[in-house]
């Protein structure tokens, strides 16, 4: 005989709520307050709203707004490049750089060059993605040494088709770059260095175990490290998001480029990096954010654990937008947002919500032919047939 189910009653004012109606999710009998606490957000700040009826006023509004809720303003500095080898890559030349994006900061990365190309030529800030691949970051996208690693030339073949889409960038003549994120790749956590792991680790380096053992690590002290930051006043997002418009300054330094003609784009973790860039700083003329987006709030309870890690926090900023009416900030330029159906990360009215939203903005803005949603039949991934169609939106607007 089944026990009798446990009734429970949470009284919030005069609306008792019956705990037995709650799907099962993750927070069990904490959603209902959860769920109560995200609908006192009105996002006030939206585009969308009556009120703003002045584009350039709203977005200078929210843009400010956006960079104050990140609290992260490091002082500018000198980029002082430094370019460690160049490598004749046949019809192109990838070259090894560094160069700081804040003080405290420099950022290891990869620059494309084409060799047969129209310069000042085009350029593209190409953003890699989460994937529980914390081992590698830039190599993920770029085609290097590394490709013949077992476990790195798996993931490509699951994410990306087998492919490094940045060789296909830089020979249809954009000179691209692709960084390293803050723990990802050559800015990853030396785990042998921390205190209590140092001497468990065994494997050797660079193994297939060893490359395993560390993504293992790296999910499970991520959350430290980012209540670590907090707790210094800053943000992951902010640290995140600022290297990347550094990039941007970086990139239009360079005299194969055409500094008025600069795109982003990325899959993933790197797709949520390409919203806010564009949307951030108003340089990027074209971005093509691929497996991230959704409205926040479809996503509470069932999509928090694996959606929204804490790179993609930014306290409070829920109260004013969510992330589709941040994607405002991208108008006039032109926005293509390709996704998978099968993607489980993302709740379906929450992609569908989203779309809707990001159109209607443009539609308000009045430029309602430069929005680009697409959607693919596929799981979290930057396939070969998607990255194609995101080819052609790049060689249409940029």
């Amino acid at each position: 005989m089944s026990p009798t189910p446990l009734l429970i009653l949470e009284n919030i004012g005069s609306n008792p709520i019956n705990m037995t109606e709650i799907e099962p999710n993750p927070f069990g009998n904490q959603t209902p307050f959860l769920k109560r606490l995200e609908s006192h957000s009105k996002f006030s700040l939206s585009w969308l709203n009556e009120e703003f009826q002045d584009f350039d006023a709203w977005s200078e509004k929210a843009r400010k707004t956006i960079f104050e809720y990140l609290h992260y303003t490091p002082a500018p500095v000198d980029p002082d490049p430094g370019v460690q080898e160049s490598v004749d890559m046949g019809d192109y030349t990838r070259e090894k750089i560094y160069f700081n994006t804040t003080p405290d900061i420099r950022v290891p990365a990869y620059v494309l060059i084409p060799k047969k190309a129209t310069f000042p030529a085009p350029g593209i800030v190409a953003l890699h993605d989460h994937g529980a691949m914390y081992y590698w970051g830039k190599e993920k996208i770029v085609a290097t040494e590394a490709d013949q690693h077992p476990v790195l030339k798996e993931f490509k073949e699951t994410c990306y088709g087998g492919n490094s889409f940045t060789t296909d960038l830089v020979r249809r003549g954009y000179v691209v770059i692709a960084i390293d994120m803050f723990y990802w790749g050559e800015r990853r956590t030396d785990f042998r260095l921390v205190d209590y792991l140092r001497g468990k680790l065994e494997h050797e380096p660079g193994s297939p175990e060893d490359v395993r053992d560390h993504n293992r690590l790296a999910a499970q002290h991520i959350e430290a490290l980012a209540r670590a930051i907090q707790l210094t006043g800053n943000t992951w997002p902010g640290i995140m998001f600022w290297d990347d418009i550094r990039t941007v300054d970086y990139l239009a330094t360079r005299p194969e480029v055409d500094p008025d003609r600069i795109a982003c784009m990325g899959l993933s973790v790197g797709g949520f990096r390409s919203d806010y860039l564009v949307a951030l700083d108003p340089r990027i003329k074209v971005s093509i954010p691929v497996c991230w987006m959704t409205a926040y709030r479809d996503c509470i309870p069932q999509n928090v654990y694996n959606t929204v890690g804490w790179m993609k926090l930014i306290p409070g900023i829920h109260k004013l937008m969510d992330l589709p009416d941040m994607m405002a900030l991208a108008i006039p330029r032109p926005l293509m947002i390709i996704e998978g159906r099968q993607d489980g990360l993302f709740p379906r009215d929450g992609v569908r919500h989203a779309f809707e939203k990001i159109a209607k903005a443009y539609e308000k803005a009045g430029y309602g032919d430069r929005f680009s949603p697409r959607s693919y039949d596929t799981p979290h991934q930057f396939n070969l047939e998607m990255q194609a169609d995101a080819f052609d939106f790049l060689e249409k607007w940029l």
